[in-house]
């Protein structure tokens, strides 16, 4: 028996939202072939509507699909890429990942964000002004019911009152949180308490170096709130192009860094992940263009490749 080997990178993959039009059995399809090739996880975004060159498109709702993948597989972990606080009463947001996990049986990441994309608050209803303290209150809600079952909280903007949370999900503690920002309120508000912190290919340049650079700069946050640095898992999407990508097609913040994405053979893509690897990262999210059931089941040979 070897002992102390090393804990390898996770690597997921986030499903389609708008590259293209999926008919919903066949996004389960998808996830279930992630699950069948070897993927540690499969992610789903939780998004209403954007604005692009074919027209307003907007992926399926985020909670129900995710009970749907739930159902569907049996041990490849799940979670949204990430959850917008700002779409549900927060208290019901959690009532929804309590049920999601119970449906996955403990399989369920909780990633959780302020939201970004005003065209779809517009759309939808939603109040745009204040999202970060707006999140700050509903991230108190959230968190206390999924690791206490109960809350009692008045707010500026959300109110629980004597709220408990039943039936409990069946992870001790409740499901682990991830917060998807890099912004250092977001951070100062969620680094206390979650079990992991996320950021865009975007937001880093897509590079195992930008990766290293941001993850240095959080880790002291970590310490400076007075955890240890293994206590909260540095995580990432990255941004894979295969044979036939076009670009994606979505409304992604790239900002000022230019953007490269992964390319290559099966083994050089594996190499490349081993750098997000050496550089920290614990579970990675491929974003790949394009994202079919045929790139998702060419992607199991990287798999291979990268756990050799």
């Amino acid at each position: 028996m070897v002992e102390n080997q090393p804990v390898r990178m996770k690597i997921g993959v986030q499903l389609p939202e708008v590259e293209w039009e999926v008919p919903f059995p066949h996004l389960i399809e998808m996830a279930q072939a992630a699950e069948t090739v070897g993927f540690d996880s499969v992610w789903y975004g939780d998004h209403l509507i954007y604005d692009l060159p074919v027209g307003a498109r907007g992926p399926w709702e985020a909670w129900t699909t995710l009970a749907a993948i739930a159902a569907s597989t049996s041990r490849i972990e799940l979670g949204p890429l990430v959850a917008s606080t700002s779409f549900h009463a927060p208290a019901m947001l959690a009532k929804q990942a309590a049920t999601v996990d119970a449906v996955s049986q403990g399989r369920l990441i909780v990633g959780l964000g302020a939201g970004w994309n005003r065209r779809e608050y517009d759309a939808f209803g939603f109040a745009y002004d204040r999202r970060v303290s707006r999140f700050a209150e509903a991230f108190t809600i959230i968190r206390s019911l999924l690791h206490d079952g109960e809350v009692d909280f008045h707010g500026e903007y959300h109110d629980a009152d004597r709220c408990v949370l039943h039936p409990r999900s069946p992870t001790p503690g409740g499901p682990p949180l991830m917060v998807g920002s890099i912004g250092h309120r977001m951070l100062d508000i969620t680094l206390p308490h979650v079990d992991a912190w996320n950021m865009w290919w975007s937001q880093y340049g897509n590079s195992a170096v930008g990766f290293a650079a941001e993850k240095a700069r959080v880790d002291e946050l970590i310490e400076a709130v007075g955890r240890p640095l293994g206590a909260v898992e540095a995580t990432a999407a990255i941004h894979v192009r295969l044979a036939g990508g076009a670009g994606r097609q979505m409304g992604d913040y790239v900002g000022d860094l230019e953007i490269e994405p992964l390319t290559g053979s099966p083994s050089e893509l594996a190499d490349q992940l081993r750098e997000w690897e050496s550089a920290g990262a614990a579970h990675v999210q491929l974003c790949v263009d394009p994202i079919t059931q045929d790139t998702i089941e060419f992607l199991g040979d990287v798999l291979v490749e990268f756990r050799r």
